[in-house]
């Protein structure tokens, strides 16, 4: 098959990395369109069809979701550019990211702070199944002592 022929599902699959299910799924959710269909009724995809699926992914690795990618797609499909509608969603994105680096670095801080404190030589042998002692318990199931 040529690059200008039609391209099978596995062929576009196997062209953009994804799996035939994740090309159907995409038409299913309304991010392809609906393909030409052979008598056999078999899917034929062209070139476009790969490019779309590029964009898709390259904006999934951004961690757009499908909803924030099909609007993009649907001003690219005018001719437009995407670039000023996307702005905002990647600010979005970046805040996002942002939001989670900090919940991340509180977490790493924590750990640090209670991987310093081991080994202790004061740390009896815990309740099975958790890290504390059974004198160390709070009501609520918490560890008093050891913070957690």
């Amino acid at each position: 098959m040529t690059d200008a022929g039609p391209l099978t599902i596995s062929d576009l699959a196997g062209r953009t990395g994804l799996r035939p299910d994740t090309v159907r799924y995409y038409e299913r959710v309304g991010l392809m369109p609906a393909p030409a269909r052979t008598s056999g009724d078999h899917r034929r995809y062209d070139a476009l069809a790969v490019d779309r699926l590029q964009f898709i992914r390259g904006a999934q690795r951004l961690g757009l979701r499908l909803a924030d990618i099909r609007s993009l797609l649907a001003v690219r499909d005018t001719g437009e550019c995407p670039c000023e509608p996307a702005e905002p969603l990647l600010r979005s994105r970046i805040a996002e990211i942002d939001a989670e680096m900090e919940r991340l670095r509180l977490l790493r801080a924590d750990l640090v702070a209670m991987a310093d404190e081991l080994p202790s030589a004061t740390c009896p042998d815990p309740v099975p199944g958790t890290w504390c002692p059974p004198d160390h318990r709070e009501a609520e199931g918490r560890c008093d002592a050891c913070s957690i």
